[in-house]
């Protein structure tokens, strides 16, 4: 592209949320400010700032918006490229766009970046967490930026489409975390979402779950260089960071992916002769956490950690009753191979639902576990379209 295209594209894209480019979609991250948001504890948050795109055009009467909500590591970018040079798109490009699963000539899809957003130093995020700098100090929050939840994530979700006078979803669909969020939606604001589609979700966490999160937040907490989350001044925990996005990196793949993808213990000479020496597997694994953390931040994580533990439908002591409130027609589609959030929770979480829900079951294959949910998804393609229609 000429240096004359790339400043039209970039003017374009000024005038226009949302451009076709061929077969790529064109999106414009935009911002969503709070002056003052209350947390579901009672604390006050002043500004929260966040980040979200659209892909799409919402018709006369906005009826057609279906709401996107992320997963644990990912952002609000689900499909398109910012720029026709980005060497990769959003992470649901497969099933978002023109005449794919979830139809941009038909929807209008809206994504939004979550409050303490793992990837705070990404250019395309925009985020308030920990990281951020506190305007009542001038210095970043640290830990006494309050603990936040599920339900807090939605609650900013609210405030934007309530902003662009959406007041009823098409659908709200998230994978992961983000089926916790699309859940907890329709269990909040049942008049307002008529279809839920949790990908690779489930309705609670219990303490299995719950401590399997703890492992990914323990080697930042272990880390000298964490100090106590005061380390702004100094710099992130890196070792610990790193640590923690390779036990995230892990847990999200099925065994059958990971032996394929790194070596087998067999093929390391040092680890036979000195029990200090790391196999093989381990270094490729901190590597390439290494670099996928430098766009994270340590505290955002943990903050993420805690908001993913303390989920329930609902939020309070009954999440089974809680979800009684459901009025949307539901389809759960877990991953066959899921060893984090396993197909038996989304089994659980479906059998709780109301009658009213009209439930529909079914479940992405695949190799890759958890990831499938993200990678695999163009899979259950004809099932999320069908439901969607």
């Amino acid at each position: 592209m000429t240096a004359l295209c790339r400043v039209l594209a970039a003017l374009f894209l000024l005038l226009s949320p949302l451009l076709s480019y061929g077969e790529i979609l064109l999106v414009q991250k935009q911002a969503f400010e709070i002056a003052d948001f209350t947390t579901q504890s009672g604390k006050t948050i002043s500004p929260v700032r966040v980040g979200w795109e659209a892909y799409g055009t919402l018709n006369a009467d906005k009826s057609n918006a279906i709401l996107i909500t992320h997963f644990f590591s990912g952002t609000s970018h689900a499909a398109g490229k910012y720029q026709p040079e980005d060497a990769v798109v959003g992470y649901w490009d497969a099933i978002i766009g023109p005449g794919k699963a979830i139809d941009t000539n038909k929807f209008y899809v809206i994504s939004v970046d979550t409050l303490v957003n793992a990837n705070v130093f990404d250019p395309n995020v925009i985020t308030t967490g920990p990281a951020t700098i506190n305007p009542a100090t001038g210095k970043p929050w640290g830990l006494s930026f309050p603990v936040v939840t599920i339900a807090d994530f939605v609650e900013v979700q609210r405030q934007l489409l309530d902003s662009l006078g959406i007041q009823k979803l098409h659908a709200v669909i998230g994978a992961s975390m983000g089926s916790f969020q699309a859940i907890e939606w329709a269990v909040r604001y049942p008049e307002r979402v008529e279809r839920l589609i949790p990908v690779i979700g489930s309705a609670y966490l219990d303490a299995w779950a719950a401590v399997r999160l703890e492992r990914w937040a323990y080697p930042i907490k272990q880390d000298p260089a964490w100090r106590d989350g005061n380390y702004y001044e100094h710099g992130q925990p890196r070792q610990g960071l790193t640590t923690a996005v390779a036990y995230i990196t892990q847990d999200a793949l099925y065994p059958t992916a990971f032996n394929q993808r790194y070596p087998a213990p067999a093929s390391a000479a040092a680890p036979h002769q000195d029990i200090r020496a790391p196999f093989s597997a381990w270094q490729q694994l901190m590597t390439q956490a290494a670099e996928r953390s430098k766009l994270q931040d340590a505290n955002h994580i943990l903050y993420l950690v805690r908001a993913s533990q303390l989920y329930r439908a609902g939020m309070g002591d009954n999440w089974q009753q809680a979800l009684q409130q459901v009025k949307a027609k539901t389809l759960f589609l877990p991953a066959s191979g899921d060893q984090l959030l396993l197909p038996t929770m989304s089994q659980h979480s479906a059998a709780a639902m109301p009658q009213a829900a009209q439930v529909q079951y079914a479940e992405i294959p695949g190799d890759y576990g958890h990831l499938d949910g993200v990678f695999n998804i163009q899979a259950v393609s004809a099932k999320i379209a069908a439901f969607l229609n």
